[in-house]
């Protein structure tokens, strides 16, 4: 299943975001999103997965084919799109149990299906935490969380905004290392991110966004790591 956008544009009330965004994660694929703060990553987004604010002025979002813009989030997460926000976003009020199983999903578009059991074995400090609330978790926790709760619903298509924001050292090598191996379990991964390194770890293609909301540059891990010039004007490295 592929994600397609073609010529989007979206914003807020008081002003323009994206112009003209054109991009496409393959099935199977791992696409990161790079780009300083401000420049629109988590407004592309909250686009893709149907999420307001923003709005689209003008272009489309397809996934498998099928024309999602304008859909709303429900209907997107059914498509197969999910979604790991910024800030992860956990049901505090909820045992990380219950916010696993709260939005279980049996029936996956394809591959194997991820269970409780599987996502405890992914992560196994959830397993031990099981029965707290998940307001009491540390925030590398609730990363976990976030990342399994998405999973639980069985999608084709990951999308995950800023996983790294605010983790210790020790959490982020652990979330790194499972991210990897979910990139070569077919599943696709669209990935927005500050922490470079994390992000050209565990893509196979990126994109860099710009101050003018558009794409200023894109291609393979490699050819980035190897362009100065790129890292320095669109990512301050």
């Amino acid at each position: 299943m592929t994600l397609q956008v073609k010529g989007l544009h979206a914003g807020y009330a008081t002003a323009g975001v994206l112009h003209g965004v054109d991009f496409a994660v393959a099935d199977g694929q791992s696409v990161a999103l790079l780009g300083r703060n401000g420049m629109g990553k988590t407004t592309l987004v909250r686009t893709i997965c149907g999420l307001r604010p923003p709005t689209v002025q003008h272009g489309t979002i397809e996934y498998d084919g099928v024309d999602i813009t304008r859909k709303p989030s429900h209907l997107i997460s059914r498509a197969g799109i999910a979604i790991v926000p910024q800030g992860r976003r956990v049901f505090g009020s909820l045992t990380t149990l219950e916010n696993l199983t709260v939005v279980r999903r049996s029936k996956p578009s394809r591959g194997e299906t991820w269970t409780v059991e599987r996502v405890f074995e992914f992560f196994p400090r959830l397993a031990e935490r099981s029965g707290s609330m998940a307001r009491s978790l540390s925030g590398g926790e609730q990363q976990m969380l976030a990342i399994g709760r998405a999973l639980m619903t069985n999608p084709t298509l990951l999308i995950m905004d800023e996983p790294s924001e605010g983790l210790a050292p020790s959490v982020l090598d652990v979330i790194q290392d499972r991210l990897a191996g979910l990139r070569t379990s077919g599943l696709s991964i669209l990935i927005a991110e500050q922490n470079v390194d994390l992000a050209l770890d565990i893509a196979e293609h990126v994109i860099v966004i710009d101050d003018s909301g558009t794409i200023a540059w894109s291609g393979s891990p490699a050819e980035l790591r190897a362009d100065g010039r790129v890292l320095e004007k669109h990512l301050s490295i």
